[in-house]
């Protein structure tokens, strides 16, 4: 039986952190007419810019970029509140005529920007419940109740993560489900956008080494320094954005807990971890199209990534 497959009306660049998915989504957004729309939930924050590894104006190489610097760092993060941003952001540029091409490694962001996927209500008193035990006794148990109701969602959700472990819980206790149960399955199906999904992948161990790099590169920029004028904006206060790696580290440091070379060598540790999560979570969609962007030179893996999107856009 002959499947009707629609043309991508969206690209998508995934993967794990320091995998390339940026200058790719650059690229191919010059050579389509494109712009760029944000997928990674720490690139939303003002002010997060040396450790979320945001691109600079002149590194945009002047392709529009959109929902970056969104929220102040006191304001907690929403998937629900990213789906409508995104969507308007994306039916702006289908309206124009404009290629939007979605980039980041924030999975729950890709899909509820892309599939249809509607987000369960809140419970006051269960929230408040389970936000009372965290404060007790900390993000840890609770991560580990999580890991024994709903794995997939223990491995997506950072152990630090009190606010994001706390949104899966409530999710179980409402709905009696896990929370990575009410996502539809990914499909061709489920998109509420059909899109070509594009997944960009490094071998462990080189990846392992971009990103020890890239940390050592973040800390002679000055990300302490972005910290310390973040930590005077109020971002202790930001129950998402004062979790995030690298600024919940330099936090720590800067409150004396740990010396700075520990919290500079914790960050590569906990982005390491992040990452195979991040591969984890996008492994499981059977529509990513995967391109190894090892050692390769750049302009292969773009050239690579074009085939596809001719290859979609013509199928």
């Amino acid at each position: 039986m002959h499947t009707t497959h629609r043309a991508p009306r969206v690209i998508a660049v995934v993967g794990p952190t320091a995998a390339g998915k940026s200058d790719l989504a650059v690229a191919l957004a010059q050579r389509l007419g494109g712009e760029v729309v944000n997928a990674d939930s720490m690139q939303l924050y003002r002010g997060m810019d040396i450790g979320t590894a945001k691109l600079t104006p002149a590194e945009r190489g002047g392709v529009p970029h959109h929902l970056l610097d969104v929220w102040d760092v006191t304001v907690t993060a929403s998937v629900a509140e990213y789906q409508r941003l995104a969507r308007a952001a994306i039916e702006e540029l289908l309206a124009s005529g404009r290629v939007p091409i979605l980039v980041g490694g924030s999975g729950l962001y890709v899909r509820g920007a892309l599939d249809k996927l509607t987000f369960p209500g809140t419970d006051p008193e269960v929230r408040a419940a389970l936000e009372d035990e965290l404060a007790r006794a900390g993000s840890g148990p609770l991560h580990a109740r999580l890991a024994a109701l709903d794995p997939p969602a223990a491995e997506a959700i950072l152990p630090s993560n009190g606010r994001r472990i706390v949104r899966a819980l409530e999710v179980i206790e409402i709905t009696g489900r896990p929370f990575t149960a009410q996502l539809p399955e990914p499909g061709e199906d489920r998109a509420h956008y059909p899109a070509l999904h594009l997944g960009v992948r490094v071998p462990r161990p080189e990846l392992d080494a971009r990103i020890a790099t890239r940390v050592d590169r973040m800390w002679a920029a000055g990300l302490v320094d972005e910290v310390r004028r973040l930590a005077d904006r109020g971002l202790r206060e930001g129950r998402t954005a004062a979790r995030a790696l690298g600024y919940q580290q330099v936090l720590a440091a800067l409150d004396g807990e740990c010396a700075e070379a520990e919290a500079r060598a914790e960050t590569i540790r906990a982005t390491r971890r992040f990452a195979r999560r991040q591969e984890s979570w996008f492994r499981r969609d059977p529509r990513v199209h995967w391109l190894d962007a090892g050692e390769e030179v750049a302009t292969t893996l773009q050239n690579r990534a074009w085939e596809l999107v001719e290859r979609a856009v013509t199928s």
